[in-house]
């Protein structure tokens, strides 16, 4: 009784549309329902009702272990609109204590939550600094690019696709969003392009092969840079492009003639916003382009920082940020990049999540392998998560396309933007 009562109070009524299993043996809620929550270990409890049922301490529990989902992740993902909205009462803290064997709530007073999993990152140090940024980039991106070869396309792209149709594949995808990007830029032979977090070189490659420019990719992260620069030797491009593992604040080989940055901008942060599009302004050729390819909150998120004590904050993006759309336009127009054609691709960003954790979940095992169980729940449980945030307009990403001015006014951007047909599809 005491435990069925519990959960009703930490889930409500209906138990969030789920089946609930708990190791005592009760078991409440839907039985037909898609999504079963197998709670396991006393521990769940003690995390979740001692850490005032927050996001973080629901996190810290699934993460842990100590609670397990079966069937479809999405299911459980109904619990958001819940957490950290419920009164922690004295009838919980009762009931709590009698589900963990305590004599009183004075006993439950007195007990500690577990300690936070290993998986949940710490990083000491100023925001935005060049050492903390690339201790933060290190804590999501060098977990192993073998993981990320579990989910990824064959391009290892861990960004936005765009799909011509929901039909597409994500290689097809994929590969549609590098030749857009292309496109948007102007990219011709012989040219020059800087790729600001370039990941594992995917653009970089698709921009040189397909288009005969000459690229600089760089990236904070050892194991991007190591795996990025095989891939380009692989593909037999190393006599034009060059990744280096180098910070954007210290590039000065200019002149570029087009910058593209893709999947980065979150991680640069509101308070440096300036100095960013001043850098990429600095860099550029007159008449040169940039493209911004990022998250974007809504205008309804109060704050740009992802909140650093929740769920995303601690296991996924320490110091990430996201701005609202509006916001950074007038940042780039500020910097003296005119910005001239914005594109949103928020539905597309569900369809690739969802392709990732589907991707994910098929090989679950060598993900748990190749990292660890917790690591291997952050990813499923974050990107599930995220699909649902871009589906419901939490989130938004968009293309944001500027220019560097010639001076006077000139532009040299056509009169209508047109970025032709594009390249038939994967080679």
């Amino acid at each position: 009784m005491h435990t069925e009562r519990l959960l009703r109070s930490l889930l409500g009524e209906d138990y969030a549309g789920l089946r609930v299993e708990v190791y005592d043996g009760t078991i409440v809620g839907d039985a037909a329902a898609e999504t079963t929550a197998r709670i396991v270990s006393p521990d769940f409890f003690r995390r979740v009702i001692l850490g005032r049922a927050s996001e973080l301490a629901f996190g810290r529990a699934f993460v842990a272990g100590d609670v397990e989902i079966i069937g479809d992740i999405y299911g459980v993902l109904g619990l958001r609109d819940r957490v950290g909205k419920v009164p922690i009462d004295r009838t919980m803290l009762a009931d709590t204590a009698r589900v963990l064997g305590l004599g009183s709530v004075r006993d439950l007073v007195n007990l500690r939550p577990p300690p936070p999993p290993p998986e949940e990152i710490r990083i000491a140090g100023r925001v935005h600094t060049r050492t903390r940024d690339a201790a933060s980039i290190s804590s999501h991106y060098d977990v192993s690019n073998e993981f990320y070869e579990l989910f990824l396309d064959s391009s290892m792209t861990y960004s936005c696709a765009v799909y011509n149709s929901p039909e597409d594949s994500l290689e097809q995808a994929q590969w549609n969003k590098y030749d857009l990007i292309c496109r948007k830029l102007g990219l011709r032979h012989g040219m020059r392009l800087l790729d600001i977090g370039c990941g594992w070189g995917s653009m970089a490659i698709h921009a040189a092969r397909n288009y005969g420019v000459d690229v600089v990719g760089v990236t904070i992260s050892r194991e991007q840079q190591e795996l990025a620069a095989k891939r380009v030797a692989l593909a037999g491009l190393a006599d034009h492009i060059e990744i280096r593992y180098q910070d954007y604040r210290d590039i000065d080989d200019d002149p570029f003639d087009a910058v593209s940055s893709i999947g980065m901008f979150e991680h640069v942060g509101e308070r440096r916003l300036a100095e960013y599009f001043g850098q990429i302004h600095s860099l550029l050729v007159p008449g040169g382009r940039v493209l911004n390819h990022a998250i974007n909150r809504s205008i309804e998120q109060a704050q740009a920082r992802v909140d650093p004590r929740g769920f995303v904050g601690r296991f996924v993006f320490p110091d990430g940020e996201l701005l609202e759309t509006g916001q950074v336009v007038s940042a780039m127009n500020r910097s003296g990049l005119e910005v001239r054609h914005v594109d949103s691709f928020r539905e597309h960003y569900a369809l690739t999540l969802r392709e990732w954790v589907k991707r994910l979940e098929e090989r679950w095992t060598d993900a748990v392998r190749l990292t660890s169980p917790g690591r291997a729940r952050v990813w499923r449980l974050y990107m599930a998560g995220s699909a649902l945030g871009f589906e419901t307009n939490e989130f938004n990403l968009t293309q944001i396309l500027g220019v560097k001015s010639l001076g006077g006014g000139a532009s040299a951007m056509p009169l209508r933007v047109d970025f032709g047909p594009g390249q038939p599809g994967p080679i």
